[in-house]
């Protein structure tokens, strides 16, 4: 068998999506996902440019041989552009050596842990109020784990949190849009937060919330050890993992459980947190962590310590990435959550799929290969658009912050 065509979509059907499709010589083709949020033309030139002419006669089977050729062949290793590229690739040859198989790609990787997987969703709301509400709407739609974010008094805008209640697109400016923060009102605010929460939706329920890299590591560990009350299944990114040593001051202060890895591209980065066991939770994904084949690697790794995966699944990922997470996380034995933001129906319709939700779980399907293409007829109807991610800058005067 060998490659003989590959091609890169990008379409905006509601935001940008960069999709790789292979074909073969025996007339199976493998679709990967190579989205990076407001980066998506860096990683559709890599592919084009550098990646793709490599790939034309190459056996699709060899799978870890090409990972490896494009890792270690690049000599330039790493960072989200590569291992995006490389993520689409890999993606797609192992959805190809499925359909080979006529098997779900879950039971090429080794077959069922689970009979399904449990997903968080997201609620949001410009106050506390509101996002009691909204968790309440989401139990109420059978979801065991829901992340909470509330707006924050004398903050215009707060990273996570839907003017609408329900769906939100961070990457919502031609040019980057720039919100205020100030940590000390948000450090006042969120325990005040999950009180409420708590309170609203008893112990039985998941809640988790996302500082989304904002905190010293002294405030993180402030803000784990007030959230401590209110058992938090996990604090999402508390503080940048750039310093990874950074985690120990957090984790001698609070037993809050730690999670992070979302902008993670490969095993180096997460390394320390995972045999220091300075983390709980690692958020790396298929797509910008090498595919398959590396998160492979990266979950093998934590079950060593037992530290469970999350990953990401925002809509900055493409269905695509959503089938090959779902089997994946149907296989990994050391699963911990999946995270789950609905596609719109506009998005779905491009990307056709078998998965289904129910009751907050997500079940991947049946078909041969990891489950979702593309239609690249309809995809041909919604070009791409630029957006920009927002950037943060301190309310008191100005200094660029972590956003």
């Amino acid at each position: 068998m060998k490659i003989t065509a590959a091609r890169v979509i990008v379409c905006c059907p509601g935001r940008n999506f960069v999709t790789l499709k292979i074909e073969t010589d025996q007339g199976l083709t493998g679709v990967g996902d190579a989205t990076l949020n407001g980066r998506e033309l860096a990683v559709a030139s890599y592919l084009q440019d550098h990646v793709l002419p490599c790939l034309i006669g190459r056996d699709p089977q060899q799978i870890e041989d090409i990972w490896q050729y494009l890792y270690k062949g690049a000599y330039w290793r790493r960072g989200p552009v590569t291992m995006s590229a490389i993520a689409a690739v890999d993606t797609a040859l192992w959805d190809i050596k499925a359909k080979m198989a006529g098997m779900p790609l879950y039971q090429l990787l080794g077959g069922r842990s689970r009979t399904g997987v449990m997903v968080y969703g997201h609620a949001t709301g410009r106050d506390i109020a509101e996002t009691v509400d909204e968790v309440l709407r989401h139990r109420e739609e059978g979801y065991q784990a829901i992340r909470a974010q509330s707006g924050v008094p004398g903050l215009e805008k707060v990273y996570g949190v839907s003017t609408t209640q329900r769906m939100y697109e961070p990457a919502d400016g031609n040019l980057p849009n720039e919100h205020d923060w100030d940590s000390a009102k948000y450090l006042r605010h969120t325990p005040r937060l999950f009180e409420a929460v708590r309170e609203a939706v008893g112990e039985d329920i998941h809640l988790l919330h996302d500082v989304h890299h904002r905190l010293s590591p002294n405030e993180a560990a402030q803000l784990g050890r007030s959230l401590e009350p209110y058992q938090l299944f996990w604090m999402e990114d508390p503080t940048p993992a750039d310093n990874p040593q950074a985690f120990r001051l957090i984790r001698q202060h609070t037993t809050t459980p730690l999670a992070v890895g979302e902008v993670f591209n490969s095993i180096w980065d997460c390394k320390l947190l995972i045999e220091e066991q300075l983390i709980d939770y690692i958020r790396a994904t298929v797509t910008h962590a090498g595919g398959i084949t590396h998160l492979r690697r990266i979950a093998d790794l934590a079950a060593l310590y037992q530290v469970r995966t999350g990953c990401h699944g925002a809509t900055d990922l493409s269905p695509v990435a959503m089938g090959a997470a779902l089997h994946f996380d149907t296989w990994v034995p050391n699963f911990g959550v999946q995270e789950y933001m609905p596609h719109s129906a506009q998005m779905l319709s491009v990307f056709p799929h078998d998965w289904r939700f129910e009751r907050g779980m997500l079940y991947c399907g049946e078909t041969p290969g990891h489950g979702v293409d593309i239609d690249e007829k309809l995809a041909a109807k919604y070009p791409y658009q630029r957006a920009y991610l927002p950037v943060n800058r301190l309310q008191r005067d100005g200094t660029l912050w972590d956003w």
